[in-house]
């Protein structure tokens, strides 16, 4: 009897995959497909690690070969690389943390290699004036939807990404796979995409063309869809501008602890409920959770990864966290902006405790899993 179970339960576990681990490009390349059902197979299992810029520069270096902050203090990278391309739409040669994308290129690739993954956010200047991304020119998202005064501009801004996304290749020549994150936030005011500059249906029709402008035009094929809310508090809060099932991958969140030690608190319940209500709606669309950037500035906390955010995460893990950029390589700079430990910083302790008690990977063990294949 017993044998007749197994093989029935394990077909069951492929079916399952092989209907949850859809992705919303059905031309999407071996590994891009080979990602996203291994990430599905170790949802609710493991949480991978990520760190926004990681190699690229920490607190006190920049632009060293293999160093990484996460590397120094524990011997391994982080499982997620998060980069962005803000400056590629109009030509620059550095984004807008000044990292050049010829390095970029270069980080991407090492990630890849060594079996880990790359996500890309995308800090888009405002293109009906130019001015940066937090200028919150109401018209901008009605400017470059189609039949908009600015639509071709928009056009050739992701003419500009797919090059890059096309360029992106590991050392076996293969695409890199990519979780593509744009229009991030979109739940709050600060941003020329964002609830306070365009109503639902203008940022819905805006994500839905940007995809199938990259997927079916460009055939761009090694990206995942990440769609990004926040400031949310209800399932309907959530889903107010979701472009639809057919136009996303991956649901994701951003949230950060700000204010002293004593705001841990409300950070570990508002985490905790988001990720349950992300959770939910995940189940019901049959897509992957994220928390897609978070973290503590300066993490004065000297036990906030396991009393804060290990219990923040515990009840509904996310498939992945991305902890925000380590931007202390300025000189004479008296308050560093950093929001992942290094050797000697306070919580870098309890940060050791919190990878070995949690099912946390980082970039070895994540390699163990041979996501790409």
């Amino acid at each position: 009897m017993i044998k007749k179970i197994v093989p029935l339960f394990l077909f069951f576990c492929m079916l399952f995959v092989a209907v949850f681990g859809q992705l919303i490009d059905r031309k999407a390349t071996p590994e891009t497909k080979n990602l996203y059902k291994n990430l599905i197979r170790l949802s609710g299992k493991k949480v991978l690690f990520g760190h926004q810029d990681d190699m690229a520069y920490g607190v006190g270096w920049k632009y060293q070969e293999g160093r990484s902050d996460i590397k120094d203090l524990t011997g391994e990278y982080p499982a997620v690389f998060g980069w962005d391309v803000s400056g590629l739409e109009t030509g620059k040669a550095q984004n807008i943390d000044g990292v050049p994308f010829e390095k970029m290129r270069g980080y991407i690739k090492k990630a890849y290699d060594m079996g880990a993954i790359n996500t890309l956010s995308w800090h888009m200047d405002n293109p009906f004036n130019g001015k940066t991304s937090w200028d919150t020119v109401s018209v901008a998202v009605r400017s470059i939807l189609p039949k908009g005064e600015k639509h071709m501009l928009y056009k050739s801004w992701l003419d500009r990404f797919s090059v890059f996304a096309n360029s992106l290749k590991g050392t076996d020549g293969k695409l890199i796979p990519v979780l593509f994150r744009p229009f991030h936030e979109n739940g709050g005011g600060w941003f020329w995409w964002g609830k306070k500059s365009c109503s639902p249906q203008e940022y819905e029709a805006l994500w839905q063309f940007t995809v199938q402008y990259l997927r079916d035009k460009k055939h761009l094929h090694n990206l995942i869809y990440v769609f990004n809310p926040c400031d949310f508090r209800t399932e309907e809060q959530y889903l107010e501008r979701y472009p639809g099932n057919n136009f996303v991958d991956v649901l994701s969140f951003d949230y950060y602890q700000y204010g002293g030690i004593e705001k841990g608190v409300l950070f570990k319940q508002d985490v905790s409920t988001c990720l349950a209500i992300q959770n939910k709606i995940a189940k019901k669309t049959r897509k992957l959770s994220a928390l897609a950037e978070t973290g503590f500035v300066e993490i004065p906390d000297a036990v906030w990864w396991t009393g804060v955010f290990s219990k923040a995460i515990e009840d509904n893990k996310p498939s992945y966290v991305l902890f925000w950029r380590n931007a202390g390589y300025r000189e004479k700079e008296k308050d560093n902006h950093y929001y992942a430990p290094y050797p000697g910083q306070v919580s870098a302790p309890d940060f050791l405790g919190f990878l070995k008690g949690n099912n946390i990977l980082l970039q070895k063990g994540l390699r163990r899993y041979s996501i790409y294949k």
